[in-house]
């Protein structure tokens, strides 16, 4: 099911993703997150199903993530985002696609309307966190580690939910990461795309509060748009009866375009 490739989108830069490829056929495009890889449930999930609707299908890992090149302290909104751009230009082509934005990767995904306004026939969020560098942790840092992070250029920070060891997370975060952050602002830029835009959430989200997913909404003037806030639901909303869900709203916006 893996089937990893890797796609050079510079001289000293190669990208590792997934596919299913078909000529000229509506894509699915997964975009994953934060020091996120190819590797889990989501990617695999939504490749099966591209195979068994017979459309194409790509998911990426941007520079410094999983076992594409780089270094991750060395990137930033800006580039991933040119990392998904460039993937897309060489693999999607002149493709329609729907777009799955895990996380982070709902940013990276809104940066993208800049690009591939034609070719982009719905999106779908998991978890959106657009802006979330300036918003969820530069804003709620103690002064010392923000100096740290000025001083030092990077510091070592948890985030999550400090109860269960595993719905916590350490990043590397770097000032030029924040400073960058500041420079991709999407939560003020309307979309006027008369697409389908749904939206998922976990109630129990312990790293992104479920207004950043309505802020995203907010931004789609003309769109069919979708809130599904999911009981329970955690930030990823990976397990089998949450892939469900999401994969059926895909389902379902694939056959009204159709």
């Amino acid at each position: 099911m893996k089937n990893f490739k890797y796609v050079k989108i510079s001289k000293t830069k190669k990208l590792r993703y997934i596919d299913n490829y078909y000529k000229k056929k509506l894509y699915i495009i997964f975009l994953p997150g934060f020091m996120s890889d190819i590797d889990g449930v989501k990617p695999r999930t939504f490749k099966k199903y591209a195979i068994k609707n017979k459309l194409g299908f790509l998911a990426i890992e941007y520079s410094g993530h999983g076992k594409s090149s780089g270094v991750f302290t060395k990137g930033n909104i800006s580039e991933w985002s040119n990392d998904a751009k460039k993937s897309i230009k060489k693999i999607v082509k002149k493709n329609n696609f729907i777009l799955i934005g895990s996380s982070m990767g709902a940013w990276i995904s809104l940066n993208q309307f800049n690009y591939f306004k034609k070719q982009i026939k719905g999106f779908v969020g998991i978890g959106s966190a657009p802006e979330f560098l300036e918003k969820l942790m530069w804003k709620k840092f103690p002064k010392k580690v923000k100096q740290e992070i000025k001083e030092k250029g990077v510091s070592i920070i948890k985030h999550g939910d400090s109860k269960f060891k595993q719905r916590q997370y350490e990043y590397p975060i770097t000032y030029q990461l924040i400073k960058d952050g500041r420079k991709n602002k999407v939560l003020s830029k309307k979309i006027s795309l008369r697409i389908n835009v749904t939206m998922f959430h976990g109630q129990k989200d312990e790293a992104v509060p479920v207004s950043f997913s309505r802020k995203v909404l907010a931004l789609f003037t003309k769109a069919k748009k979708k809130m599904v806030v999911i009981k329970n639901g955690d930030h990823s909303l990976s397990n089998k009866k949450n892939l469900k869900r999401i994969t059926s709203e895909l389902d379902r916006i694939v056959k009204n375009i159709f």
